[in-house]
């Protein structure tokens, strides 16, 4: 599994209804809690936070921006 860092982009792998969240869902890790454990802020479309958890690093996908290889 790729490194999780803060201010990372990750996708839910889970769903949590109890918090109201869905598999594939983006948020932000904005603070590192435990090993492996990050507090993870998801917001809307217009940079509204709605949820704020603490999730572990095997519910998360880090998303990627850029190609690993760029073409020569």
């Amino acid at each position: 599994m790729a490194e999780l860092e803060l201010l990372c982009v990750v996708a839910l792998l889970e769903d949590l209804p109890r918090k109201g969240l869905r598999r594939g869902q983006v948020g932000t890790i904005v603070e590192f809690l435990a090993e492996g454990v990050y507090e993870v802020e998801f917001t809307d479309d217009s940079g509204v936070a709605y949820a704020s958890i603490p999730l572990h690093a095997n519910q998360l996908l880090k998303l990627h921006h850029a190609p690993a290889n760029r073409a020569a």
